[in-house]
């Protein structure tokens, strides 16, 4: 097919929304290469650069020319949104085939097949579905005249613990013929990664690389170690940035909390994270309108939302690495002169980074559970079924089952809702590989940690030059460094806001799997005798209360009054109705008077009495020994009972020091509740974040 600059020149003018656009150096040689179909190409250029632009108009042309639906690959729900919203200003009919939109399948496949659809966006993990497989992509695979792999980076190794399904690709990838045409797109690519492309995409892959240098940015680094002063920090200087921003944490609890502060100040802000669910789309608008000062999300907004006149974009913490960093960083300022980009990193970080690269691969022990447990079930179990048998979190083994199926050859694989054994075995490479990357990572994090370091005006240039670009063409900021100091009054408002947070306890309202043959339960019954809604003071170990926690549990032996005030403060601002007439504390054979003894001085500052009228049988296996809530509930079983003492008829709050997955005062309130005591109103100093 021959490629039309003078159609195509139209696409972008109209795509851009600009009468006079003109094409940035590469965009239109990259369109000319596909549609020309000269081979395979990588474009690596930095964000804002326009690299939709080139598969929507390449698309475009190859349709007009009588060609086949394209089919992209992208990895984040936001960035679909942004790509179908730019592609419908070309006249370009995007659909896509995601998990928010599985009620719209059927009417997309019906599109597909009717020829209605110029390009289909999908996940990496659609490539997974067996459905989609055989019933969508067989359908339209004779007749697809462009692949397109957005973010391509994560099908090298860097990728392959934030989306571990792009490995799928390479498979896919060796199965196309020799001349489809296939696009290949990030920002992000480094020698290492261009390498690891190259053995994937190839054998002919042609590569035009731009640099990387964004002079609209202005970066600049503050070390604040305290939460609470990275959130006076906020309050005080978000007054003052002109436009609308991005602010962006490690955690789906930092997001929340964060914006819970920015909001008592005042400020127009919301949450985004991959738990928001319904509202995703709603908030993407919602920023894109300035009508919001700044969503404060994690990496669920990250790659490739585009806001073109975004003028900030502020990391509440560092990131693990630069390719992450410069991804996000890069939100900000592309279609402004200037716009900051601000990194704050505290004390806090380094312990969820190490998580993050603790986790990303499972262990072999946690392999050889998953696998033992399948081996002794011919017909295979589901994950619920591995859950009973193995003393894993479901995250554990969603993560084991996931990387152990994109092996080749797997040795697991799924029939219908089961995983069974293959005939194959894990090689030596998926070990050899999880060290490599884990070591990668660590490497990476000591980078990110320089770049913390570094004076105002070095940060562009050392990111370049981590990213293998040429650190020679970075100019001066374009705007002046932020203050870095903080205002003391602010600071004492954020300690005080940290410790007000309070979190609520849910109920739980089904036996487990199994249910509890010790109390004669039945499994996955209902629970007849369930708890009221309750309240946990705080997370384990966070910068208000937790703290404070974990000093009385594995210091003092006691926990200190400013605990007791705080709870009451909490009770108080509860309003549990009807009202609590007494109070009683689950027992511990371990630490047999550290709840009690916290239990009654609550009891005496709220005027209440104490009774004690729960024990414990016999001495279990510490709960957080437990990894998932299946394995917590069997270790509970049978582990409480009432001590013989008359329990009062009346409301009650139930104490606790933790909660985590709410086996423990799930059953230490159906006992109270099946004695006759009135609503019980479970309460714990702090939760572990460890609930299944």
């Amino acid at each position: 097919m021959t490629y039309n600059p003078q159609r195509a020149l139209e696409l972008l003018q109209v795509g851009s929304g600009r009468a006079n656009a003109t094409f940035r150096e590469g965009q239109e040689d990259a369109i000319r290469h596909i549609v020309d179909g000269r081979g395979r190409l990588l474009v690596v250029q930095k964000t804002g650069w326009g690299k939709s632009f080139v598969y929507f108009i390449a698309t475009k042309l190859l349709r007009d020319g009588g060609n086949g639906p394209a089919l992209l690959i992208s990895p984040l729900l936001a960035l679909m949104r942004n790509q179908i919203a730019a592609a419908e200003r070309m006249g370009v009919r995007a659909a896509t085939i995601n998990s928010d939109n599985v009620d719209d399948w059927t009417q997309v496949e019906g599109k597909l097949a009717r020829g209605e659809v110029d390009i289909l966006l999908i996940s990496p993990e659609r490539l997974a579905n067996e459905r989609f497989r055989t019933q969508v992509l067989a359908g339209i695979a004779a007749q697809i005249s462009m692949l397109v792999i957005d973010e391509a980076h994560c099908i090298s190794d860097w990728g392959h613990d934030f989306r571990p399904h792009y490995r799928l690709l390479e498979r896919i990838v060796k199965t196309l013929p020799p001349n489809l045409r296939l696009l290949a797109t990030t920002a992000t690519a480094n020698n290492r990664v261009m390498e690891d492309l190259a053995a994937v995409l190839g054998p002919k892959l042609d590569v035009s690389r731009g640099d990387l240098n964004r002079t609209s940015l202005s970066l600049q680094t503050i070390r604040l170690p305290s939460q609470a002063e990275r959130l006076a920090w906020l309050a005080e200087q978000l007054d003052t940035l002109q436009g609308h921003g991005i602010i962006y944490t490690l955690t789906v609890r930092d997001a929340n909390q964060v914006a819970d502060w920015l909001k008592t100040r005042g400020f127009n802000v919301d949450a985004y994270t991959g738990e928001t669910g319904d509202r995703r789309e709603a908030l993407e608008q919602a920023l894109l309108n300035n009508e919001v000062k700044a969503l404060v999300a994690t990496t669920a907004l990250g790659m490739g939302y585009d806001k073109p006149d975004l003028a900030f974009v502020i990391h509440y913490q560092m990131p693990g690495s630069v390719v992450a960093y410069y991804q996000q960083v890069g939100r900000a300022g592309r279609a402004l002169d200037s716009a900051y980009g601000v990194l704050l990193s505290g004390q806090e970080e380094s312990d969820i980074t190490d998580w993050f690269i603790r986790s990303a691969f499972p262990t072999r022990q946690e392999v050889a559970d998953v696998l033992g447990a399948l081996e002794e079930e011919e017909d295979g179990l589901s994950v619920p079924e591995l859950l009973s048998r193995v003393n894993l979190s479901k995250g554990r083994v969603d993560k084991t089952i996931a990387l152990l199926s994109l092996e080749a050859p797997a040795p697991i694989a799924k029939q219908g809702t089961k995983w069974q054994l293959t005939a194959a075995t894990l090689s030596e490479g998926f070990w050899a590989r999880a060290e490599r990357l884990t070591a990668l990572r660590r490497d990476e994090h000591q980078q990110m940690q320089e770049y913390v370091s570094l004076p105002f005006g070095d940060h562009m240039g050392f990111l370049i030059g981590a990213l293998d670009g040429d650190p020679s063409v970075v100019t001066e900021p374009a705007l002046p460094p932020l203050p870095t100091g903080v205002n003391e009054a602010l600071v004492r408002d954020a300690v005080a806001f940290l410790r007000r947070t309070s979190l609520p306890i849910e109920p739980r309202k089904k036996w487990p799997i199994g249910g509890m043959p010790q109390y004669g339960i039945a499994s996955n019954t209902t629970i007849n005798f369930q708890a009221q809604p309750g309240k946990a003071l705080c997370v384990w170990g966070d910068a208000g209360w937790g703290g404070l926690v974990r000093q009385g549990k594995y210091h003092d032996g006691k926990f200190a009054d400013d605990l007791v005030g705080a709870c009451v403060k909490m009770v108080r601002e509860w309003n549990p109705q009807p009202k609590p007439t007494w109070v009683t504390c689950v027992p511990s054979l371990r630490h047999s008077d550290l709840v009690p003894n916290f239990a009654k001085r609550l009891a005496a500052a709220l005027g209440l009495p104490f009774h004690m009228v729960i024990a414990k049988t016999d001495n279990r296996p510490e709960q957080k020994t437990m990894a998932n809530s299946t394995q917590q509930a069997r270790n509970i079983d049978g582990s409480l009972a009432l001590n013989g003492q008359p329990v009062p008829h009346g409301p009650v709050i139930l104490v606790d020091d933790m909660v985590d997955s709410r086996w423990t005062l799930t059953v230490a309130a159906w006992l109270l509740r099946k004695s006759g005591s009135g609503s019980v109103y479970p309460m714990a100093l702090s939760q572990t974040g460890h609930d299944e």
